[in-house]
């Protein structure tokens, strides 16, 4: 196992979901009030407005453990987010050279609900994508392909580029990833989105005749002939974000004839046919920041979760804002961290008895943290 997790605390959570809205903010709030700047609770863009009243940070995953590590007064942090967001922060905020800085002391993140976890990240499993590794090497050679694995992933996914010569990114710097991945070797082996990687590809003129698609559960070359992969440059893994799946070219379509003039803005998390359609794609980062700098009057339809979009729609009244999908589509593991769980989590903390702490491995962290610090150098 990569992670250790404590779960008995002090206080059972079964009461708190009794407890009216009004009282566990408030009780949430005297936490928070007696821990000061000691605790960090972080909050996700995708968490509900509820919860993300109580943070006091908010950004995408990795953005929130780099600004958590780099607090000097923290001793807690709270993450509402999922399960591999709070392995980042643990490795970032308790890494050798923090670590050294407090007297050995680690900083516990606690992660409200344990079952928040990732549809993305559990489509890739490291013995999966060990068994795949050894599989290819059968008709490549892997010691010229070099391992990228997005930030959602779970920590042993990180190590494993970090132990190959691989490295993360983000939705972000991913076209800069795959430079720096060219430059060491032939071929990518990119995991665990799809699409990401496939988007990211395109814009660089790899052609998807370049790009088979390993799918786990296929016995024989993940499904592909020896010579596509031979004919490989980005090897991309079958897996999705369940949320950006949803959205479909003809949604694309139906808000371009409703509404004249209108900008679609996706996240490149979705499919191909629509990240080609859109106006922009970007991060989630990029997202918000496009509405932010865009002038009063201007339409937009969003492909990214709800929670997102519906909070830049009341934050940006001056722009007409809309959810590119008729489906409701949210981020349903992201949406299980409720007031309920972070007070629960919070007053055990506070009474010494923490719940759900994550805690990476040694040997895991060392290695993750190379593919992370690969990452930090790219520009």
């Amino acid at each position: 196992m990569s992670v250790v997790t404590q779960s008995e605390g002090l206080h059972p959570l079964k009461p708190y979901k009794s407890l009216e809205n009004e009282v566990l903010q408030a009780r949430i709030e005297a936490v928070r009030r007696e821990f000061g700047d000691r605790l960090l609770i972080l909050g996700h863009h995708y968490q509900q407005d509820e919860v993300i009243a109580h943070c006091d940070l908010r950004g995408d995953s990795y953005q929130l453990s780099q600004m958590a590590a780099e607090s000097e007064s923290c001793e807690a942090i709270v993450f509402c987010g999922v399960h591999f967001m709070a392995e980042t922060a643990d490795l970032l905020a308790n890494r050798p050279d923090k670590m050294a800085a407090r007297n050995g002391v680690r900083v516990p993140v606690v992660l409200p609900d344990m079952a928040a976890g990732c549809s993305m990240a559990d489509m890739a499993a490291i013995n999966q994508v060990e068994a795949a590794w050894e599989d290819m090497g059968e008709v490549i050679d892997t010691s010229e392909v070099i391992p990228v694995t997005y930030i959602n992933s779970a920590a042993s996914l990180k190590a494993f580029c970090g132990r190959h010569g691989g490295i993360v990114c983000t939705s972000s710097n991913a076209a800069a990833v795959l430079e720096w991945a060219f430059e060491r070797g032939r071929r990518v082996f990119f995991f665990p989105d799809q699409h990401l990687g496939r988007n990211t590809a395109l814009k660089m003129g790899i052609g998807v005749d370049q790009m088979p698609v390993w799918d786990p559960y296929q016995l024989e070359l993940g499904g592909n002939t020896e010579a596509f992969l031979q004919n490989s440059k980005v090897i991309l893994w079958k897996g999705h974000c369940s949320v950006h799946q949803m959205f479909r070219p003809e949604h694309v379509a139906q808000f371009r004839q409703q509404h004249p003039g209108i900008k679609i803005l996706v996240h490149p998390e979705c499919p191909r046919e629509v990240n080609d359609l859109a106006d922009v794609s970007g991060s989630t980062g990029k997202i918000i920041k496009t509405v932010e700098e865009s002038p009063p009057g201007t339409k937009w339809a969003i492909g990214t979760e709800l929670h997102l979009v519906n909070r830049l729609k009341q934050e940006h009244p001056e722009q007409e804002i809309h959810f590119l999908s008729p489906v409701v589509c949210m981020c349903a593991t992201m949406y299980r961290i409720d007031l309920a769980h972070l007070c629960w989590s919070l007053e055990n903390l506070r009474d010494g008895h923490p719940v759900n702490v994550i805690e990476v491995e040694p040997e895991v962290t060392k290695w993750a943290l190379i593919a992370l610090e690969r990452m930090l150098a790219v520009r």
